[in-house]
């Protein structure tokens, strides 16, 4: 009964301290979206959050709280190094593989050599470590060089992704990023041991070494293993969230197992076979990622679970931080931040002299490595639990660091990738005071019927010929040539004075012409005909409108079994109707609400579009500058009411 009662009251307590967590993770996840539109990376709303409502300000999450859920540490390391291992898709690597071994080499070994010798004759300033002895001094300073190479792969793809950046400088940043967080493991376990080592005064002879090397090769097997069950769960036939489940568990079943064989070891051989679950887990992922059919799959499940995961182990640790540490050691993270980019700026500058890369890349090939995250916080995490004497002091300034780096090193890269032109960034839109000119690239019957039915809703049609099409025949619109696709011959065409581009070539034409439309002229609306499905993501990432001749047929079909009446009204085929889109840009309409307009009866506001996104509007939604609103009504009203919105 005794036994009964104290599992209750165990899990009574867990139960409690959980759901004070997740009030604080909720709170955590709405701030650091503050901190985001700010320009400011969401990892430190979670950790700032997280250290207002420890212990050392308001208190919401304790000390004892922290420990009772130190579950959850492990399973965010599990996840972060899952993700890690996912971004190592080597197919993706082999066309910049020399660039990408010289430069890992050079910022791997340089930064942490420099970093660790550094670190090493200045220990009497960096607080926790002045009363140390001097191998133990050795310990904590390559302990801080192996941090000190690690990247944050998700921070690089979001800076790639938001930049569109594609070229051999990008693929060689990707790859070492990736490539390095993999090493910085398998660096992290020898130097962990080392470490554990030197201050229990365990010798290191060549025994010692035989052990370590028969531990990373038996988490390489593990991994292997880990792998190979993750493939097993990924053929079976779950839902979703099923598989999210199980890839939580199969983490947190690493960590318990690299416990339990710690453990079991020592009893049975008086000595502990020590397993890095970090590396077993990446392993893992590495294996399902290259060598499965289920890579997509587990990247998008590790999506899903990643964010949730991330803001609880970035809140925690937040709330495990003391703010009298934190502001005792940000001078000397400052001075070790600069140590970081020093030794980064000499190995960049190595990896491009010894890769024989483009001699611009000399000076810059530094900064797409400087942000940090999930894998360099895990591993001071790890270091602070090991050695609770001074690892909370050690951690405290990693932390201090990696915000450092969250702050300086996404400006940083968009720069470079700005620099070397890799970056597709969509041009400035030309303002166009609603001129009604449409270009449509492509004649064909249906582009000739398109023009007509333009030219009775007052538009200002121009035809472009890339073919041989005849074109003797039409008189009624202006007729261009196309000879080439390439900027100059847009410019030509006068496309910046055209309010909406219609493309109605070929897939591979179009999104030729898409892609130096929208990043050299910025057209506002660009519609594109699509001839095959496969080819929409293409054509959507450039924000183009996309129609797909059969499937618009058997929606329009759908459209007109349901509702005939709306559908017809909204074509057009009543007699006397319209819609339109207008735009927002008389300043006395901005911050009106809907019913405040004096609007004819027979006009109704369909939708508002702002910022790209269509919103739910009623009577009380306010309108503001920018806005596009679409109107449907009579021909004549439509017409009366359109200065209203564009004066």
């Amino acid at each position: 009964m005794e036994l009964f009662s104290a599992i209750n009251t165990t899990l009574g307590s867990l139960i409690v301290v959980g759901i004070g967590l997740l009030i604080v993770a909720l709170a955590a996840n709405s701030i650091a979206k503050v901190f985001q539109r700010i320009k400011l990376p969401l990892i430190t709303g979670f950790i700032i959050t997280g250290i207002i409502a420890g212990s050392s300000m308001l208190n919401f999450i304790t000390q004892e709280s922290i420990q009772k859920l130190d579950f959850l540490f492990d399973i965010a390391l599990a996840i972060i190094a899952f993700s890690a291992g996912s971004e190592l898709y080597l197919n993706e690597l082999r066309s910049r593989i020399n660039s990408i071994k010289w430069m890992t080499i050079g910022q791997l070994i340089i930064t942490f050599v420099l970093s660790s010798v550094f670190i090493y004759f200045i220990a009497d300033f960096i607080p926790f470590m002045k009363e140390m002895d001097n191998i133990s001094k050795i310990a904590v300073a390559i302990l801080f060089g192996t941090i000190f190479v690690a990247r944050s792969p998700s921070s690089a793809i979001a800076v790639i992704s938001e930049m569109r950046a594609n070229g051999p400088f990008t693929k060689t940043v990707m790859g070492v990023t990736v490539i390095k967080d993999v090493l910085v493991i398998i660096l992290f376990a020898i130097c962990f041991a080392l470490a554990k080592a030197f201050i229990s005064g365990e010798n290191t002879n060549l025994f010692f070494f035989i052990i370590l090397l028969f531990e990373l090769l038996l988490s390489f097997g593990l991994g292997i293993v880990a792998g190979n069950l993750l493939k097993f769960i990924f053929s079976l036939t779950l839902v979703s969230k099923i598989k999210s489940a199980l890839i939580i568990i199969v983490g947190y079943l690493i960590y318990l197992g690299a416990g339990y064989l710690a453990s079991s070891s020592e009893l049975f051989f008086t000595h502990e076979i020590v397993v890095e679950p970090l590396l077993i887990c990446i392993i893992a992922s590495f294996v399902i990622t290259n060598y499965s059919k289920h890579r997509i799959e587990f990247s998008e499940q590790l999506e899903k679970v990643a964010p949730v995961i991330y803001i609880i182990f970035f809140t925690l640790t937040g709330a495990s931080l003391s703010v009298q540490i934190l502001m005792s050691v940000f001078g000397i993270a400052l001075v070790l931040f600069f140590v970081r980019l020093f030794t980064m700026f000499l190995g960049g500058m190595v990896g491009v002299i010894a890769a024989h890369d483009p001699k611009e890349y000399t000076f810059i090939s530094w900064m797409p490595y400087i942000t940090q995250a999930g894998v360099a916080l895990g591993l001071a995490t790890i270091v602070s639990t090991e050695f609770p004497e001074w690892g909370h002091s050690f951690e405290t300034i990693i932390i201090a660091i990696i915000v450092i780096n969250q702050l300086i090193g996404p400006p940083l890269f968009k720069w470079t990738l700005n620099y070397v032109k890799e970056s597709h960034l969509r041009a400035k839109q030309t303002r166009h005071e609603h001129n009604h000119d449409a270009l449509i690239i492509g004649i064909e019957s249906q582009s000739i019927a398109l023009a007509r039915q333009l030219v009775k809703h007052k538009w200002k049609p121009r035809l472009v010929s890339v073919d041989d099409f005849k074109v003797d025949d039409i008189s009624e619109f202006e007729v261009l040539h196309m000879t080439e696709f390439s900027l100059e011959s847009l410019k030509k065409l006068n496309c910046s004075n055209a309010e909406t581009i219609v493309l109605m070539l070929s897939d591979k034409k179009n999104y030729d012409l898409a892609e130096l439309i929208y990043e050299n002229i910025g057209t506002k609306e660009v519609i594109v005909r699509l001839n095959k499905r496969e080819n929409f993501n293409k054509f959507h990432a450039l924000g183009a409108l996309i129609i797909e001749p059969s499937t618009a047929i058997v929606s329009l079909l759908d459209h007109f079994v349901r509702s005939p009446n709306s559908t017809s009204l909204l074509l057009g085929m009543d007699e006397g109707h319209d819609s339109v889109d207008v735009e927002i840009v008389n300043r006395d309409i901005h911050g009106m609400r809907l019913r405040e307009l004096r609007l004819p009866s027979d006009i109704i506001i369909l939708s508002i579009k702002r910022k790209g996104h269509i919103i739910v509007s009623h009577g009380y939604t306010r309108l503001r500058l920018g806005d596009i609103i679409t109107l449907v009504g009579s021909e004549k009203s439509i017409e009366d009411i359109m200065f209203k919105f564009d004066t």
